[in-house]
């Protein structure tokens, strides 16, 4: 029940303000709380989370969405274009572009619902 997004073009730092926010959640609750934040990454992560949700549906047959919830997500750093930015004086400033790499994993809760006889 896992997912990766690999050389998505934002920084790192920037993707982990948004994967902090649903790291340990449910995954409607996740899903609800990406459609309202408003960062860039919302989007992709957003795609990547349903993906996940569907690796764990076709290939360990869990059809219950409500009993997963985000285990893990890593957000690595990628690879680094680099750049460089014409200045004054024939003088050139570097410029990184970062790229991210991201991992979502799934888990499942279970109801420990205990019945008084």
């Amino acid at each position: 029940m896992r997912a990766f997004l690999k050389n998505y073009r934002q920084s790192p730092r920037k993707v982990r303000v948004v994967a902090n926010a649903i790291r340990g959640k449910r995954v409607p609750d996740a899903l609800i709380a990406l459609s309202v934040l408003p960062k860039r990454a919302t989007t992709p992560l957003k795609k990547l989370l349903e993906s996940a949700v569907a690796n764990a549906k076709n290939t360990e047959g869990k059809n219950d969405m409500h009993a997963l919830f985000v285990k893990d997500i890593q957000v690595n750093k990628g690879v680094t274009l680099k750049r460089s930015m014409p200045r004054a004086m024939g003088r050139a400033t570097p410029i990184n572009k970062r790229s991210s790499h991201i991992t979502i994993v799934l888990g499942e809760k279970e109801n420990n619902k205990k019945t008084k006889k």
